[in-house]
């Protein structure tokens, strides 16, 4: 068993000023306990924690191949199996506990889901990246996801836990642009800051910005594109690393994070850049990770530590398949973990991340990743690896 010096956040023992301390983590291979009902998850877009230490994730049930829907056939092809409804709540177990989501009366459920936030009043909010009403395939290159047009997804829903819809922002096909301030354009993630009763949204794959809004009435507050400029709408050239960063977001803008001390962590993933900024929108500083990430980017999502100065970020990098984690006040990477693969410890496409009161942390994939998995934090300790690659228990 694990001394508690080593589960510490505090440094355990002496060492060298010039070796850098980071976290480290080991994959669960036994969590979360198998779903009930022959129920299988898509692609697993959305991955957060509630004040329980609850584990909610938010998946695609259009994403499943017929084959993995014998039992929904019609007439039913064999027992197994059938889509899981597309929001599931597990307790710190790994236990099933809670499951809705879908279309219903009164509001507008996305055509294809994206993000999933519980905030501290334990409201549940979700978006969307679908263009038309119906789900249809990604596409290949998601930074042309913004090309003009109507969308559906152009709305945020704020639901209880229990799935009762409470406030709907934004209407289907209703977008204007990264300067609506009625509506939204395929917002990929949403976060609500306890001190001001803000939401911020990364909007997202459609608009090119962070737009915030009260979190009780929906009502606009104040929105801003990269480097706090106001957005354009203007098509980017293909992403490019050797040339100069760009002067606004690319799609998609893939999340935000918000830290204890006001400081917004903003995902501008084909850019594969973190851009920083104070909550009124001035900007504050930008880190590039693995630049040369060409297709869907490197940074796709982040996490904070719970260490109480919040002093490292997790990044899912879901192009190399991996973990980064990064030295909040420097932005620089410590180290990685993760690998390409279908293994506990591997990934496929690690697309959301999100941290438990203990310091664990919890991933999902999309694509044909269609998984949650957790990885349990072991200690800060001396980092010995760059790249640490597949974080497997050790022996007891």
């Amino acid at each position: 068993m694990a001394s508690l010096a080593i589960l510490s956040w505090k440094q355990a023992s002496p060492v060298s000023a010039a070796t850098p301390m980071a976290p480290r983590f080991e994959v669960d291979p036994m969590w979360p306990k198998p779903l009930p009902n022959h129920w299988v998850i898509g692609a697993a877009i959305g991955v957060a924690v509630d004040a329980r230490d609850h584990v909610w994730i938010l998946h695609r049930q259009s994403s499943l191949e017929e084959k993995e829907k014998y039992a929904t056939w019609s007439p039913r092809a064999s027992q197994c199996c059938a889509p899981a409804p597309p929001v599931l709540e597990f307790n710190a177990q790994g236990d099933l506990v809670g499951s809705w989501g879908g279309p219903g009366s009164g509001y507008s459920w996305p055509s294809s889901n994206h993000g999933i936030d519980i905030d501290y009043k334990g409201n549940v909010w979700i978006g969307g990246n679908g263009r038309g009403k119906q789900a249809a395939p990604i596409a290949h290159n998601e930074d042309r996801m913004a090309d003009a047009g109507p969308v559906h997804d152009s709305m945020l829903l704020k639901f209880t836990q229990a799935g009762k819809l409470l406030m709907q922002i934004g209407q289907p096909n209703q977008s204007k642009g990264s300067n609506d301030i009625k509506n939204l354009r395929l917002p990929a993630k949403s976060i609500v800051d306890p001190k001001a009763n803000e939401l911020y949204v990364a909007d997202g794959y459609g608009n090119r910005r962070v737009i915030v809004f009260d979190a009780d009435t929906g009502a606009y507050k104040r929105h801003w594109g990269a480097y706090g400029s106001k957005p354009d709408d203007t098509q980017l050239p293909a992403y490019n690393p050797a040339e100069p960063p760009a002067k606004q977001f690319r799609t998609p803008v893939h999340c935000v994070a918000l830290a204890n001390d006001g400081l917004l962590y903003v995902c501008d993933r084909t850019n594969d850049r973190i851009q920083v900024f104070k909550t009124d929108g001035t900007f504050v500083k930008e880190v590039f990770i693995e630049k040369d990430t060409l297709g869907d980017g490197s940074v796709f999502d982040i996490a904070l530590s719970k260490d109480p100065g919040q002093k490292y970020l997790y990044v899912a990098d879901g192009s190399n398949m991996k973990v980064h984690v990064i030295e909040r006040s420097s932005l620089e990477v410590l180290t990685a973990f993760g690998d390409g693969g279908r293994q506990p410890g591997q990934f496929y496409a690690v697309h959301s991340i999100a941290t438990d009161s203990k310091g664990n942390i919890y991933t999902t994939e999309t694509y044909r990743g269609q998984r949650l998995q957790k990885f349990v934090f072991k200690g800060v300790a001396p980092v010995t690896k760059k790249d640490q690659g597949v974080v497997w228990p050790g022996r007891p």
